[in-house]
């Protein structure tokens, strides 16, 4: 397995989550889940973890979560370790419980968080457990409604700030925020994930890579690495979409301006200049196409064509 690329520094933001080895479960029942919650707990004492929203299903858990000491490892270590032990010790086994390495994407938090802890928050209704986010004990969904008491170390104030100044005004918001897509198809903001190690705008990419990558071109074993630092042209890519969508001119603009979006590093407004729309026309119009593809298997098998062409130009 390839390692994964790290990007640590003071007060990052990410999306984390582990699975159980070969799917299996390691959240069994309320006692695990108690223990678990107790490690978020302790992460937050020990190593100034910073917790935002957390959902634990059971083969598999979800953690939004900042770190103000960019000690993201330490922190991680501590949660999958101490939970391994636990979970070995009771069950009189060995060996590994999860999955390979945690994934962790760095996020924007000013673009994504709001979508990331909707996301979150709804996964036992997309999983079918339950109907409604708040029926479900184990998330940091009631918290944010009002509906259950907030332990100390969860922090809910750095979303619900972006739905009200007011605390209860901003709890409601954020309840509507997450009903206005139940029951329909709405947007996986991690399919925007650039090299399935960032989600953020192209600024934000172009920011990091700069800040914190540079010391690492060395390092040509992480794949992560190769997609963030060869960059294709927008003309390159463009070229490369109308090659595999050549009869329908609609389609091929829109493609363009996701993978454009996705690959080429360039702004939202160098992309639009090129193509003659916004930014926020580029933006809405890359997430409309990635929920389209991942709906549809036979524009996805077409995605999958491209982005195989994309990455062979930039070898």
């Amino acid at each position: 397995m390839a390692r994964p690329l790290r990007i640590e520094y003071p007060c990052a933001f990410y999306h984390v989550t582990s699975r159980g080895n070969e799917q299996k479960e390691i959240l069994k029942n309320d006692k695990d889940k108690e223990k678990f919650i107790s490690y978020l707990e302790s992460a937050t004492i020990r190593y100034d973890a910073a917790i935002h929203a957390y959902c634990l299903m059971n083969n598999h858990y979800h953690l939004l979560i900042e770190t103000p000491s960019g000690n993201l490892s330490q922190i991680m270590r501590h949660i999958n370790g101490a939970y391994t032990t636990y979970f070995n010790l009771k069950r009189k086994r060995a060996g590994h419980l999860l999955q390979g390495r945690y994934k962790a994407i760095l996020v924007d938090a000013d673009e994504y968080a709001q979508e990331l802890s909707r996301y979150i928050h709804l996964n036992p209704v997309r999983a079918g457990i339950t109907e409604r986010p708040e029926e479900y004990a184990w998330s940091s969904y009631k918290c944010y409604i009002s509906k259950g008491k907030k332990p100390e170390w969860l922090r809910i104030e750095f979303i619900l700030r972006y739905f009200g100044k007011k605390e209860a005004d901003a709890q409601k918001k954020y309840r509507l925020f997450v009903d206005s897509v139940i029951g329909s198809e709405y947007e996986n903001p991690l399919v925007e994930t650039i090299a399935s190690t960032i989600l953020g705008s192209a600024d934000f990419v172009k920011e990091i890579t700069k800040k914190y990558l540079n010391d690492k071109q060395k390092d040509r074993n992480l794949p992560a690495l190769r997609q963030l630092f060869r960059k294709p042209t927008t003309e390159k890519i463009m070229d490369t979409v109308k090659s595999v969508i050549a009869d329908d001119e609609k389609l091929s603009k829109v493609a363009s301006i996701y993978f454009c979006h996705r690959y080429s590093g360039v702004s939202l407004k160098e992309i639009g200049i090129r193509l003659g729309i916004g930014e926020s026309a580029v933006s809405q119009a890359s997430r409309r196409f990635a929920i389209r593809a991942a709906n549809d298997s036979k524009l996805k098998k077409t995605v999958e064509k491209i982005e195989g062409a994309i990455k062979v130009s930039r070898v």
